[in-house]
């Protein structure tokens, strides 16, 4: 029997705190009722003897301690979904707002998830072609990985997910039709999230999305389960319906500072920069939901993107994900002012689980080698900048000058690519290979003989037949 509770103890921020109450679970629903008749929802964050604590997901504006109503639902927040999901657009509680109608739902789904026995779990295998010769071809996206965007303000982020979005794809045949991408957005403004409707919607790939959009103005309490009903739509299209899932969720940041100021008006101890102590566990919470079943053919691959505060990689938000996910893609600011796009550096970024999803029978056999010996020679590139800042460009050796032509064609040609240009996975590599060709060919080490035989070229400048 549902109990319905007058009145309120006291009123912090978002919060409402209620005591004497029974029967109580944590992450529970809750409808709240305004003196005037006004319906608000609220779930269940902390429990402590008969005292409740209850998030109110539109605000607490307008409540009154003595005349507002409370009924404790009995059930946490439920995602209805279907195969209907995609193509259309919700807001940060999974409501639609396309104008389209409500979800004819096959079921309803706790947005917490349900945990998986690792047991269970198949190690992530096979590639996703984004189209961006950076990713794929130095950070290669795997599927059933997590693999998140370092950024900073004002870096293009939200270009490179849209970019993504358009252009991800299955390297296989079957897999192709069964690919969709699920797209969460916190905290935007609302001309970023026109832009992201737009362009999902121009290109014509809006109909194998589904879009969840938390904007700035909508309340900090929502932004908290945004991720959790974007996830929940993608572990029921993976593992109920088989497909492969990409989840695009932009912006972590925004994400945690919602859990700072919600973890500061429950009065909890701060942690680092004023984060709670439980921002780890938090964000491994959702992180984790990312990956492949033994007894489903789906998998779901997530793409984290965070700005960094101060473009500061030690910041808890970036360090804290780094721990969790299986490498980093990082956007680099002086790229960006130098006019390349997408502005990724190579050098810090890195795919832990590349090794295991590329080369023969998964994209091509010289995949790995040729990795290797780009980043190889680009870090050297980094030494003789170094070197020529000390002694100047015309005083370094002649291999030495090969290499800074290197790097300025590697910057410009193959990290460098237009916005909506999709290169795929063999295309990438040949572009490599056209790049190495600056070097001559004892400087590639890393490189087997016979496959040096079979792909090296002297480098050939773009318009030119020489």
């Amino acid at each position: 029997m549902s109990i319905q509770y007058v009145g309120l103890k006291e009123i912090k921020g978002s919060l409402i705190i209620l005591e004497g109450v029974t029967d109580v679970a944590f992450e529970e629903i809750v409808e709240i009722t305004l003196e005037h008749g006004e319906k608000r929802v609220g779930r269940v964050i902390q429990i402590t003897g008969d005292v409740a604590i209850v998030q109110i997901f539109e605000g607490t504006v307008g409540l009154s301690g003595s005349n507002t109503k409370t009924l404790f639902t009995g059930h946490p927040l439920e995602m209805p979904l279907s195969k209907e999901v995609l193509g259309r657009t919700f807001d940060g509680k999974g409501r639609p707002i396309d104008g389209l109608g409500e979800i004819l739902a096959e079921k309803k789904i706790d947005i917490n998830g349900s945990p998986l026995n690792p047991v269970t779990r198949k190690y992530p295998r096979n590639f996703i072609q984004t189209g961006i010769s950076a990713i794929d071809g130095l950070t290669t996206l795997i599927r059933g990985q997590k693999l998140p965007v370092f950024s900073g303000n004002g870096l293009p982020h939200d270009q490179l997910a849209v970019q993504i979005v358009q252009q991800a794809k299955i390297a296989e045949g079957k897999g192709i039709e069964n690919f969709a991408v699920v797209f969460a957005a916190m905290g935007v403004k609302n001309d970023v999230a026109d832009y992201f409707r737009r362009s999902f919607e121009e290109s014509g790939v809006i109909q194998k999305v589904a879009m969840f959009l938390n904007l700035a103005n909508d309340p900090v309490a929502e932004r908290i389960v945004t991720p959790r009903c974007a996830l929940t739509t993608a572990e029921y299209l993976a593992f109920e319906h088989n497909m492969h899932v990409l989840v695009i969720l932009t912006d972590m940041t925004s994400y945690c500072e919602a859990l700072r100021e919600i973890s500061s008006s429950k009065g909890e101890i701060p942690s680092r920069k004023g984060f709670p102590g439980y921002t780890y566990s938090d964000l491994a919470s959702l992180y984790e939901r990312a990956g492949m079943l033994k007894d489903r053919e789906g998998s779901i691959t997530q793409i984290p993107i965070l700005t960094m505060p101060n473009d500061d990689i030690t910041h808890p938000i970036p360090d804290l994900t780094g721990y969790i996910t299986e490498g980093q893609v990082v956007l680099s600011r002086e790229l960006h002012q130098k006019g390349v796009y997408p502005p990724i550096i190579v050098l810090p970024s890195l795919s832990r689980l590349m090794k295991d999803g590329i080369g023969k029978g998964y994209t091509r056999e010289d995949h790995p080698s040729v990795a290797n010996q780009l980043f190889a020679a680009y870090a050297h590139v980094q030494e003789v900048k170094a070197l020529a800042s000390v002694i100047g460009e015309d005083e370094l050796s002649d291999i030495d000058k090969k290499y800074m032509t290197f790097g300025h064609a590697f910057e410009k040609e193959f990290v460098s690519q237009g916005r909506n240009e999709n290169r795929d996975i063999d295309g990438t590599l040949d572009l490599g290979w056209s790049l190495l060709g600056i070097l001559p060919r004892e400087e590639l080490d890393r490189i087997a003989p016979e496959l040096l035989d079979e792909y090296y070229k002297p480098y050939k400048k773009k318009g030119s037949d020489a």
